[in-house]
Formats: structure tokens, sequence, C-alpha cells
């Protein structure tokens, strides 16, 4: 019997993987650089989330960019002290974009917004060791579109600052997010035309999601090779959005997509964001945080994909 289309993706990645198992050995012995996104845990203090992240093995976290005013957000030196305290560093930060502060807006005001916030976060990521900030071109919870003018001027909104993230040592990843949740930038190809479109030596990466490619690519495999070395962080939550573990995904195919792009390495993350199912997950940011429920969440998470991992070296 053929081989479904998926099923044959899934066996070129299999076959690319051991080719690489039998030629470079060595390359696989760093494993994946694990990280979780903390924004999913509500107004949480930054001690309670580094301390559930340490417990469960993590070295890295992507913080919440959430610096909407000049009076808010984490402070640089004490964010490091907690951390540190915890042997927890700053994979990246993860920006948000609403439509308070929309690169893409046709109201001047919440454009503006967007630039003052990059003015505030990209020298925050650096303060804090990060590789990169996630950029999204387009409001979060905004699927319709305003018209016909919003890829160009979300363009021409981020090469206004695109010089900071040079000057800051950042890298801007551009996230493409499911068409039911933003109205630009939905795929890989989407990201790479944009990036090509702001050509800006400071806006060259993507920050993939597997929630999101599961609605908008045709193979996850695939697309992440696509991605190439462009590829800076990927968001990481089971097919329901939930727990790593608790879903279909078939996260097999994608450690060992991720391992034939060299993904192991340094200044490269799987962040873990499991926001759960629905519509706009922003809301999440203000929720009550449930101990009893984020502890398992992340132990659960971590360890299932541990496993896998080193069943997918193993084999």
């Amino acid at each position: 019997m053929s081989k479904q289309h998926f099923e044959a993706k899934n066996a070129k990645i299999q076959s690319d993987f051991e080719a690489l198992k039998k030629s470079n050995p060595d390359g696989l012995k760093q494993r994946l650089n694990l990280s979780w996104s903390n924004w999913g845990f509500g107004l949480e203090s930054l001690s309670d989330s580094a301390k559930r992240l340490a417990k469960a093995g993590l070295s890295f976290i992507e913080l919440h960019g959430n610096h909407y005013g000049p009076d808010l957000g984490y402070k640089a030196g004490e964010t490091l002290k907690i951390l540190g305290d915890n042997g927890i560093k700053v994979s990246g930060v993860c920006g948000m974009f609403s439509a308070d502060n929309d690169l893409s807006s046709n109201r001047p005001g919440q454009r503006q917004a967007a630039i003052t916030y990059l003015q505030r976060e990209v020298p925050f990521t650096e303060e804090v060791g990060g590789a990169y900030l996630l950029v999204v071109p387009a409001a979060v919870g905004r699927p319709g579109a305003y018209d016909a003018m919003e890829f160009e001027r979300s363009v021409e909104t981020l090469q206004s600052v695109a010089g900071l993230f040079v000057q800051h040592h950042v890298k801007a990843a551009i996230e493409p997010i499911r068409a039911a949740e933003t109205s630009l930038t939905h795929s890989v190809a989407d990201a790479k035309r944009y990036i090509a479109a702001v050509n800006h030596a400071g806006v060259a990466h993507i920050n993939g999601d597997v929630y999101h490619m599961q609605s908008e690519e045709s193979h996850i495999g695939e697309a992440l090779l696509e991605a190439g070395a462009a590829l800076t962080n990927l968001h990481f939550a089971d097919s329901n959005r939930c727990a790593l573990g608790e879903g279909s995904l078939d996260v097999d195919t994608i450690i060992r997509a991720l391992y034939v792009l060299g993904y192991n390495s340094a200044g490269k993350y799987v962040t873990f964001e499991p926001l759960g199912p629905g519509g706009d997950p922003y809301p999440a940011m203000y929720g009550k945080p449930n101990p009893a429920k984020l502890d398992p969440l992340v132990i659960d998470s971590v360890h299932y994909f541990r496993e896998r991992e080193e069943a997918v070296l193993a084999s």
C-alpha cells in the first residue's frame, strides 16, 4: 500500500536524520535547548515561575515582553538576580502585539505605540542577555484586516526601528500566527516574504510555533527545514495547545527535523508555550496563576519532550 503524503514526508525526514547519524554522530551529542515562555503563567511573580522551571530541569526562560509603558515591566537588575538565584538564563523575550500597539494599524497612534514599545523592549532584551525578541507583524486577536495596505504599513513601521536590533545585538524573530488569530503572516513562507520586504540586517529571523503550523503549513517538519538557519526559536505545545503528551502531535518527526537542521546549537531554542485551546490567548497574561495546574504542566511537558528526544536519538 502506498504511503499517505504526510507519511512520505515523514519518511524523507527520517531518512535524512539516519544519514546524519551515520555521517556525523558527534553532531547529535548536544541536546536541544529547552525554554519556557512565562507569559502564560498570568500574574505570577517571576520568582515563583523561575523556581518552577528550575524544578523541572529547565535552564532557560522566554520572558513576557511586558514593558507596555515607561513605568511597567520587569527591571533588568532585579530580573537577573531572581533568575540567577535559580540557575535560569534568558533565551529571549516574547514581544506582545495587540490592537493597542499594532505595527500594521491604520491608526497612527497605535503604530507609534508599537514603535515606542520596541524602543523599550529591545534594550531590555539585551540587558538580560536575551538572544531574540519575538515580533508579530499584525495584532494578535484581530483576524480581520483593516484594509489592503496592512502589509506595507507594518513593513514601514518596523523598518523605522530595525536599527535598534543591530545596535543592541538582538535578533528580531518574526512569528507566523494562524489566520484565526491575526490578519498577516501565517506561514514560514509569509515570514520570509515579510523579512525580505523589511530588508534590514536586524530583521532576519523566524519564531516558529507548532500550534499555528498545524493550521497553516502542509507539513511541520518540512516547514522547519524551509525556515532553515533563520529559525531561532520554536514555540511548542501539543496539538490541542495543552501539555506535551496530551494530544496527537508528531513530536518525533519534529525532533528529527530540528536535528537535521542543526538546531541543537547555541542560540537556538525550543520554547514551551501551552496556552490551552481557544481563540485569542492574550487574556492568559492577566490570569490568576494556579500552581496546582502549572506545576505538572511544566514538568510533564519537559519530561515528555526529553523522553521522545532520547527515543529518537537511540532509534
